[in-house]
């Protein structure tokens, strides 16, 4: 599957030092060093419904490590995936009376557009689980022979064959070795807490035959009128939602690769649970560090399609909206806190680009060399673009109390330092001048 275009990311003078990042798995913030390659897993959409601001939200917080990792020098290695095949994509397909192929793609076409225009770096392998199909299929089928999944007989109708990873065979996996898995050892929940998020979000902790309620589907057995692939041993059907990730991450990605990010929605259970694949099926963590964006409300509630109130970015962009305001919206929040759309969070946007828009073609050099090391310091501490932003902010006050109060500016250097501060802001925040 082909991702977006980008454009390419302006190099600075010096460098980004060593950053921090709250690791959800840790509890506390881990220091990520320098190393010459780093590995970045973001877990994609399922496209049966527009790129809202919470969608936004997640990107370009990821973007944000992206870039700081880029401007530390490392090369890094960026693969996200699209569930092109699962329940809400089927049952909207079948809701709208559109086949479920053309919604898929449909909605992709129109992510790509919006993380082009919001200035998302794209990754390198952006792969459908539909294209992950044949590397799903022999990973479910070992993990079935060594008895850490198993197929549950048909009940209420349902067919025989649906194939459940055994959460306690591998909890029992080299019990000797303190690195294993374990369930709880992302998201840190409580049994109770997990079999209700479990129901909550794609699972199905009630379903008959099952060894433990939590186990979470691997292979689904073809239904009559859903699309099905051939599965080998395991009969015609389609993957879990779980497995697509874990081995899409595993089949590009270093084992362990450096970070798996996501919506903080997605810490339970698909982060416990494709980190729990992973050891099942290479005995290795799928990631050394778990990173979580807050989520997007409207106006002091929760953004969700059954309340009609999402913010749609593609929306958004055919009103006008520059997608650089949408972008220092989103960047004015901290990317692990909860936060709330409202006009008045757009407004200071487009109010805030228009002031970093009049003070750069009075920047000097200086001013560019200075807010640049800003940037990077609060950036490297768990990727502080609200304090960011600020640094921007008190450059263009200072900038236009110079004007005001006619004081000789210094030249600029050779080039134009409205360039230079362009250059900053687009390569460290992603924010197009």
């Amino acid at each position: 599957m082909i991702a977006w275009n980008s454009t390419p990311v302006p190099e600075l003078d010096g460098t980004q030092s060593d950053i921090t990042l709250f690791d959800t798995a840790r509890q506390e913030p881990a220091l990520l060093p320098g190393r010459p390659e780093q590995s970045l897993y973001v877990c994609g959409i399922t496209p049966y419904d527009a790129t809202h601001l919470g969608h936004a939200a997640t990107y370009v917080a990821f973007d944000l490590l992206n870039r700081t990792w880029r401007d530390a020098g490392s090369a890094v290695h960026y693969v996200q995936n699209v569930t092109d095949v699962d329940d809400p994509l089927l049952e909207r397909a079948t809701a709208t009376g559109v086949d479920w192929r053309d919604l898929a793609a449909g909605q992709i076409a129109l992510f790509r557009e919006d993380m082009e225009a919001l200035n998302v770096l794209p990754p390198e392998q952006y792969v459908g689980a539909v294209e992950a199909i044949d590397w799903i299929v022999p990973v479910v089928e070992d993990l079935v022979a060594r008895g850490l999944a198993y197929p549950v007989p048909g009940a209420d109708g349902e067919p025989d064959g649906d194939v459940y990873f055994s959460l306690d065979a591998c909890a029992a996996l080299d019990e000797a070795d303190e690195a294993r898995w374990f369930l709880g050892q992302v998201s840190h929940l409580d049994g109770s807490t997990m079999l209700e998020l479990s129901a909550e979000r794609g699972g199905d902790p009630a379903r008959p035959g099952k060894r433990n309620a939590l186990d979470p589907l691997l292979w689904r057995s073809a239904r009559e009128g859903e699309p099905s692939w051939p599965g080998g041993s395991l009969g015609d059907g389609r993957p879990g939602w779980h497995i697509e990730c874990s081995v899409i991450a595993q089949r590009f990605l270093p084992s362990p690769f450096t970070v798996q990010g996501g919506g903080s929605d997605l810490v339970f259970p698909h982060h416990e649970m494709s980190a729990s694949h992973a050891w099942a099926a290479a005995g290795t963590p799928l990631a050394r560090h778990y990173a979580h964006a807050g989520m997007v409300g409207y106006d002091g509630g929760k953004m969700s399609k059954s309340r009609g109130n999402l913010v749609l970015v593609s929306v958004l962009r055919r009103a006008g909206v520059d997608p650089a305001a949408i972008r220092l919206a989103i960047l004015a929040h901290h990317y692990r806190g909860d936060w709330s759309w409202t006009d008045g969070v757009l407004d200071s946007a487009v109010d805030r680009l228009a002031t970093w828009r009049a003070a750069a073609g009075a920047a000097t050099q200086d001013d560019v060399d200075a807010v640049r090391d800003r940037i990077r310091a609060h950036l490297a501490d768990d990727l502080d673009a609200p304090s960011a932003l600020a640094a921007v902010d008190a450059l263009a006050a200072e900038i236009r109390h110079r004007s005001a109060s006619g004081e000789p500016a210094e030249q600029p250097a050779e080039g134009g330092a409205r360039r230079g501060l362009a250059d900053v802001v687009d390569a460290l925040l992603g924010v197009r001048l």
